[in-house]
Order: structure tokens, then C-alpha cells, then sequence
């Protein structure tokens, strides 16, 4: 349960703190990025500076950065094949599936990467993030080469693409690319769209996240409930 801070970074807190207590000592962690994640992370410092010993490996400079100034030792997959278990937030999940939308963070890429090669990979956020289906524009990392084109090609399957600005220039993630967040409406089938995405040339990566999730873990004014799927492991 989560005591009386029911305001939203309140709610995030509570979900973060619940999947740190999944990890266990020896663990090779992920660490997520965005706010909810910033949450996990400062909770994995505490437990750290408490005796837990861990390895982790983070999805974004920013989520380096927190971790490696909390004391939490960071690797990479030139040392560590698999990961144990990853720690993320979400900006939509859908109820039954636990399919997911990320990436409003700009991390989407790595934040695949990791998950992928996680046994487990454990979501954390608040009630408004879950919906029966997934609606949100998409974010799509994108090369900058071309574009204008990469850009006509998601709208001929259907998307509105703008693209993701930060000031007064576009958006670049820690890879160098570009962002165009697509709005799709209500999507009926993630995962095909996701491979539709996915095959036009200029396309690094879409935020659709299908079957991956494992485990939500929703934190709202009553506490922290889970969601589950079975998946298969590697």
C-alpha cells in the first residue's frame, strides 16, 4: 500500500518502489527511462546503499547518469548477455494484453533493445495509463536522411506523423535521430502495425511494445494492483 501521497508522482513512486522489490541481490537490472523510471532508479539507489548488490544497464544517457552517480554499477552487453529483469514505465498499456506505448521519453530504441534482452520486463505506472485499447500517437525513431519521405510513408498506413520538436529544433535521441509521433486513432491489430512500421525504409524503431510485458504494476488512490501474462522465456 502506498500510505496517503495519492498526487501523481505520488502514484508513480508507490508502482516504481513495488517492482524494486522484485529485485534480488546478484540481479542484472534495466533501468527504464522517464519519470516513473526516475522513481525505480531512485529506489534501486537506496537498496544499493542498503547492501543490495547489482549490475545494471540503462536505456538512456539521463537514466546513466542518475544510476551512476547513486553508486549503482553499470555494464554493458559486451559483458552481460541477458538481463534478469527490467524495470520501465509506459505511456499507455492495454488491459489484456499489457501491450505498450512508449517512447514519449525519446529512449524507445534502447528501451526495445533492453527489453528484448530481459527474462523479464516489469512496467510501473499510474491508473491513467491503462485503457481497454492502445490510442495514443506513436512515437517512430526515424533517420534524419530523407525524412520528409520516411514521413509520407507512415501516412499512406493511415498515421498523422509530426514531427517531435525540443525548442526550437527537432528532437534528437541519445542515438542522433529523429522522433515523429504518429497518430494512428484506436489501433485494432499493435502488432501488425508495428511490422508495417517497421518495414519502411528510414524507420529505426516504433514505440509499440507487443508482448513483451510481463507484469503491470498500476499504482492508484487504493494501493498497487497487478497485471499479468504469461509469457514464454527465453
Amino acid at each position: 500500500m502506498m500510505g496517503t501521497d495519492t498526487s501523481r508522482d505520488g502514484l508513480k513512486r508507490a508502482a516504481a518502489e513495488a517492482a524494486v522489490a522484485l529485485v534480488e541481490d546478484g540481479m542484472a537490472v534495466g533501468l527504464g527511462t522517464g519519470s516513473t523510471a526516475t522513481f525505480a532508479i531512485e529506489a534501486l539507489i537506496r537498496r544499493v546503499k542498503e547492501g543490495l548488490s547489482i549490475t545494471a544497464i540503462p536505456t538512456s544517457e539521463r537514466s546513466a547518469r542518475q544510476a551512476r552517480d547513486g553508486g549503482i554499477e553499470l555494464v554493458d552487453f559486451a559483458s552481460q548477455a541477458r538481463l534478469d529483469l527490467t524495470i520501465d514505465g509506459a505511456d499507455q498499456v492495454a488491459l489484456g494484453t499489457l501491450d505498450l506505448i512508449k517512447g514519449m521519453g525519446g529512449a524507445l530504441l534502447r528501451e526495445k533493445i533492453v527489453a528484448a534482452a530481459s527474462d523479464r520486463l516489469v512496467i510501473v505506472v499510474d491508473e491513467t495509463k491503462v485503457a481497454h485499447r492502445l490510442s495514443l500517437p506513436i512515437p517512430v525513431e526515424i533517420v534524419e536522411f530523407g525524412w520528409h519521405a520516411t514521413a509520407r510513408a507512415i501516412a499512406a498506413l493511415g498515421g498523422k506523423p509530426a514531427l517531435r520538436q525540443a525548442k526550437d529544433a527537432p528532437y534528437r535521441t541519445d542515438g542522433g535521430n529523429l522522433i515523429v509521433d504518429c497518430a494512428f486513432g484506436t489501433i485494432e491489430e499493435p502488432g501488425e502495425l508495428d511490422r508495417q512500421l517497421r518495414d519502411i525504409v528510414g524507420v529505426v524503431e516504433t514505440g509499440l511494445f507487443v508482448g513483451r510485458a510481463e507484469r503491470v504494476l498500476v499504482a492508484d488512490a487504493a494501493g498497487v494492483r497487478e497485471l499479468c501474462v504469461e509469457r514464454g522465456r527465453p
